[in-house]
This record gives C-alpha cells, structure tokens and sequence, in this order.
C-alpha cells in the first residue's frame, strides 16, 4: 500500500523542493497552505499552482487570522517589512507559525491515517526564526505522539525535515536535480499580488544568495 504523507506547502522555494522529494521517495501527497493574513498572498497562488502540477491528492488552505493578533511584519500592515539583515530574531518572525501549521497538518494526518509529515524548515541559512530549529522539531515530535490518539495507540506520526541542515544553495541543487521548475515559486516577504519580488527583504536576500552559491540562474520574477 503506498504511504501517504502531508506536505506544508507555502508556495515557495522550500516546500516546493520538499514536495518534490516526498513524490519522489514514492509518498501519496497530500498538501496544506495556509491563509494566515500575510502580506505576501501571492504566495498561496503559486502553492495551489504548484499542487496541480505535482498531482497532490489533496490541497486544502486553512484560514487563520493572524492578523487579528499582529506582532509581526507579516501580518500586521503598522510594521514594515525591513530591506536590511537584523540581528537576533527579526520582526519577519510570526508569533508561533510553525507551532500552529504543525499542529492543523497532525490534525489532518489522523484524520486521512497517515504517518508522516513533512515541512521545509531550515536551520543553516534561515532568518532567526525560533521555530525553524533541530529543538523546536523534536519538541513537536514528541507531542505529536502524545497528544494524538494515533501516537498512544502505537502508531507514530513522523515529522520529516529534510532541508533542516542544508544551506539554501544546496536545496536548490537539490531541486534542480529533482526538475523543479524555481520560477513558479514565491518567496518574497512584499511580492506583490502577480508575484513579482522586490529583491530586498531577507528572504529575497537568503534566495538571491542561494542560486548564485549553487551557480544557477536566478529565475524570480523582480520588480
């Protein structure tokens, strides 16, 4: 029986690359995105783009209002994005992201009966981001076993992180490997709503540094 799996798919660089190794160790993909009131929108059209071309089971974007709680320049229009690298943990940082995309995709995972999860998250070049680190993953990965019907019955469900200690150029040689088409993909924290990105913020900084290392063309869509 083949193995199904839920990919957290934001449309952009990561969780494309992820997806795409998830289908080619042979998973059944199932894919979730997530409507969190972020500036860059443009990001949830790439992701069901990219859902369709990569035949994914399921897509479903959840709505969640994180606007209604700001804290973050994403998500909260009083806070500029910044054009400079800050030190410590940026005010990119969503308050609790990943905690909450993990917990809708274990969520999820019971409900279909399946045991693996996987998430693009990064520890090598990332912006600071707390919940983007080796601790925070197993942290999750050991609530997820207690907390689920599915883990106290003896059926682990898995947290796959398969970029977390690659640089960005090297998940990009990753993906080109795997044909993954870059140019579909949106990374920029103030795209605008077709997906062009301004070139500026840090996550645009992290993937225009990433090709030139890996020494592939850049294929984003500037401003």
């Amino acid at each position: 029986m083949q193995r199904k799996a839920i990919i957290l798919l934001s449309g952009g660089l990561d969780s494309i690359t992820v997806l795409a190794m998830a289908k080619k160790q042979g998973y059944h993909c199932y894919a979730l995105s997530f409507e969190y009131g972020q500036r860059h929108n443009a990001e949830l059209d790439a992701a069901r783009t990219i859902a369709v071309e990569y035949g994914v089971v399921d897509h479903k974007t959840i709505n969640i209002d994180l606007g209604a709680i700001g804290g973050s320049a994403l998500t909260d229009e009083h806070i500029a994005v910044p054009t400079s690298l800050q030190e410590g943990i940026p005010v990119t940082y969503v308050p609790a992201r990943n905690t909450l995309f993990l917990s809708f995709a274990l969520g999820w995972a019971e409900v279909l009966g399946c045991s693996d999860i996987f998430i693009g998250v990064n520890a090598v070049d990332y912006s600071g981001y707390p919940d983007c680190r080796p601790e925070f993953i197993e942290a999750f990965q050991k609530l997820a076993n207690l907390a689920t019907k599915s883990g106290v019955e003896g059926h682990p469900i898995q947290i796959h992180t398969p970029l977390i200690r690659l640089s960005k150029a090297d998940i990009i040689k990753k993906g080109i490997e795997l044909g993954v088409d870059y140019n579909q993909t949106v990374s920029c924290y103030s795209a605008t709503k077709s997906g062009l990105a301004c070139g500026i913020c840090d996550a645009c900084r992290l993937r225009k540094k990433g090709f030139e290392e890996a020494g592939e063309l850049d294929p984003t869509r500037y401003q």
